[in-house]
């Protein structure tokens, strides 16, 4: 499948309380342009969700995040997510993610962390929690000494500062949250989720 990072300039994160809303989110968030979709592992519905995408909307490119050890990474291989994403990383948990022959997005939020991942030949990050971490600012600051690592900025961006992260030449991609807006879960409002993919997948280019 290539780089998680080359699907779309977002990454929509989601966290499902009720596997039924899954199959209905992804075919509205692929409608909307974004392809790929990263569902947390922070509820017991998550693995079934990711079960129910991979095997009814063959057109997403369902993924897990929140992957914090070797069992989550095989247990979500398993249910059929085609790339993993972990909130940051140890030697175990990366021997795990590769152990699986899948994608994987470690996640970093320091110069030692990145440069430890590329020394194990890993170059895509995801940069968390990446407005608390330092932002725009400090991922300007590592594309000078590391040009090496692409990022996927995650945690506290908007619509409105995505694209200043997109701006930058060690960006790919960021991390998206507000495609699920308060609400649109629960009230079932596929054609707004739809809408806010579209607008999110024709984000990029200078900040302005």
């Amino acid at each position: 499948m290539g780089s998680v990072l080359d699907h779309a300039p977002v990454l929509p994160v989601v966290v499902l309380e009720d596997r039924t809303a899954a199959v209905p989110l992804a075919r509205a968030l692929v409608a909307g342009g974004l392809p790929a979709i990263e569902v947390a592992l922070r509820t017991p519905a998550a693995l079934d969700a990711i079960r129910a995408v991979a095997a009814e909307v063959p057109e997403a490119v369902v993924g897990a995040g929140t992957v914090v050890g070797a069992r989550h990474a095989e247990r979500a291989v398993a249910a059929g997510a085609r790339f993993l994403v972990s909130p940051g990383c140890s030697a175990g948990l990366l021997a795990a993610m590769r152990g699986t022959g899948v994608p994987y997005l470690p996640g970093a939020a320091t110069a030692s962390e990145v440069l430890g991942l590329l020394e194990q030949g890993v170059t895509d990050l995801k940069f968390f929690p990446a407005e608390a971490a330092g932002g725009t600012r400090y991922l300007r600051s590592l594309a000078g000494p590391l040009p090496a690592a692409r990022f996927c900025p995650t945690g506290g961006i908007t619509a409105a500062t995505a694209p200043e992260y997109l701006a930058l030449p060690n960006v790919a991609c960021v991390g998206g949250t507000w495609l699920l807006p308060d609400g649109v879960l629960a009230a079932r409002d596929w054609d707004r989720v739809t809408e806010l993919a579209r607008a999110a997948a024709a984000l990029g280019g200078p900040a302005v």
